[in-house]
């Protein structure tokens, strides 16, 4: 997952880097289509990586709440319910940040 994280910012780093070359292109008529594309798929670059973001805020938030636990259970009970509710956000987490490329694909139309 943290390689799928770093290469995503890289990604919106290349595309930062690069941007003076196809932002050169609205000067003329028949090139300005390619400055057009670049800067839809560079706001696409960029809300996958406030995706990313806004997945690994509420992964944090979820795991720092404290667990609701019943007080007539028992502790190994309590523990187990804790671990499984903290899986099951971790693995909510990686699904956000390794569809977030598909998801903004659909959403942009790239």
């Amino acid at each position: 997952m943290i390689l799928t994280v770093y290469s995503r910012m890289f990604k919106l780093y290349m595309y930062t880097a690069l941007a003076p070359i196809p932002l050169s292109t609205f000067a003329g008529e028949p090139t300005s289509n390619v400055g057009k594309n670049f800067l839809r798929s560079y706001a696409g670059v960029c809300l996958e990586g406030a995706v990313i973001a806004l997945a690994c805020i509420i992964f944090s938030v979820m795991a720092a709440a404290p667990p609701a636990v019943d007080s007539n259970v028992s502790a190994v009970t309590a523990v187990w319910s804790y671990v499984g509710e903290l899986i099951f956000n971790l693995l909510v987490l990686v699904g956000a940040v390794r569809m977030s490329d598909r998801i903004i694909k659909e959403l942009m139309g790239l």
